[in-house]
């Protein structure tokens, strides 16, 4: 472990320092959620934030909001970059989603009437691995689902996901339902960038069955058929594009929580009516490449929607499948396993000082698009420390 603490890898995602829990006590399956993701997650209790309010409304208003989002913001440690909520409802403040209010404060510029457009969010597709820091917002994802049992099971998949690179396949759907199908027009694109690292099929069709390797499913469709045969593999994201899917316990179409329920490990939907925006949904393209990159499903999901005021993130935030992962497999051996969205070089320096100056340590090495492993024999006694860089 002394030999792993001195090999510094490029920092690709939240960690569960960066992240703070907000529990509502006067919600038992709050309370019972948030201990849970805090333990497992292994997230300080010192991230923990306590409230007290009613939480048996899918709304609440702006008036309302405003001395919770006082008390969490005094709550809330600096360091903290980003917020898990521990409950399902509610899940809007007044014409916002509760994750937009929580992240942007409650602010009418990121709200509009049917068919207008809102305030941009200044994260999307962003590099930064620090949103706090870089844009003093804090993008929030709830931990949602009918029952205790149903969001372990959502926790307990994002957990199993880290590090594990799945083999899955992405399928883009161009459905006959024209309203919602506006994502569609960017799916060959999205196809052209990511098809040599994710097998992906743009498939002219309402919807997939008996599907045993879905790592992401996107679609346009008030109600999306045959979940109950597919397998989602742990860290999937999956959506419709639909104007109420992000009313979570009381739509007329299908809720965005069917997705978890069916095993996605993240998904979103709109609380209010937002027209076909295809801005006010994730861009495809965009989650697929930030996932690559290692960021974790919050990191993924949010730099994919431009404006998403509207729009509730749901799902087990800390999940990151793509995340850069050392391992010694022997004493003074070592394996660094990585992904990489393009081809490049792996750039390993040393220094006798943790403080540098750094100098190369080996010949660069060739990366390769997707899946990249890298064997390399490092002692702490005799190399000091090692910082390995490849984006």
């Amino acid at each position: 472990m002394e030999a792993q603490n001195r090999i510094s890898l490029p920092r690709t995602g939240l960690e569960p320092n960066d992240i703070a829990v907000i529990i509502n006590e006067n919600d038992p399956l709050s309370q019972q959620i948030g201990n849970y993701y805090l333990h497992a997650r292994q997230i300080p209790e010192t991230n923990i934030i306590k409230l007290r309010f009613s939480s048996k409304r899918s709304i609440i208003t702006p008036k309302e909001f405003k001395p919770l989002k006082a008390t969490i913001d005094q709550l809330t440690p600096e360091h903290v970059q980003a917020f898990a909520v521990a409950w399902t409802t509610p899940y809007r403040v007044g014409c916002m989603s509760l994750t937009s209010a929580l992240a942007f404060g409650f602010d009418k510029k990121y709200c509009a009437k049917p068919c207008e457009s809102t305030a941009p969010s200044p994260y999307f597709n962003s590099s930064s691995v620090y949103p706090y820091n870089d844009y003093k917002l804090r993008p929030a994802m709830m931990l949602a689902g009918a029952s205790f049992e149903y969001i372990k099971a959502l926790i307990d998949r994002g957990i199993r996901s880290d590090y594990s690179f799945p083999k899955g396949q992405a399928y883009l759907m161009n459905t006959s339902d024209k309203v919602r199908n506006s994502r569609a027009a960017n799916f060959t694109q999205a196809a052209n960038k990511l098809a040599s690292i994710f097998p992906m099929q743009i498939l002219a069709s309402d919807y997939i069955s008996e599907r045993k390797d879905v790592l992401f499913y996107f679609t346009g469709l008030k109600e999306v058929p045959m979940l109950e045969t597919l397998h989602f593999l742990p860290g999937a994201l999956a959506d419709h594009l639909t104007s109420a899917g992000g009313m979570l316990t009381d739509s007329l179409q299908m809720s965005s929580l069917r997705w978890l329920e069916a095993g996605a490990t993240a998904s979103y939907g709109t609380v209010v009516e937002p027209c076909s925006f295809s801005q006010k949904f994730p861009s495809p393209e965009v989650a697929m490449s930030q996932y690559t990159l290692g960021a974790s499903a919050l990191e993924a999901y949010w730099k994919s929607v431009a404006w998403p005021g509207q729009g509730v993130f749901i799902g087990e935030p800390l999940a990151k499948p793509f995340a850069p992962h050392l391992k010694e497999v022997s004493p003074g051996q070592f394996v660094l396993k990585f992904f990489s969205p393009r081809a490049g070089r792996l750039k390993i320096e040393q220094s006798f000082s943790a403080a540098g100056p750094f100098s190369p340590f080996m010949r660069q090495k060739t990366i390769r698009r997707g899946e990249n492993r890298f064997h390399f024999k490092f002692s702490d006694k005799t190399d000091g420390y090692l910082n390995i860089q490849w984006h």
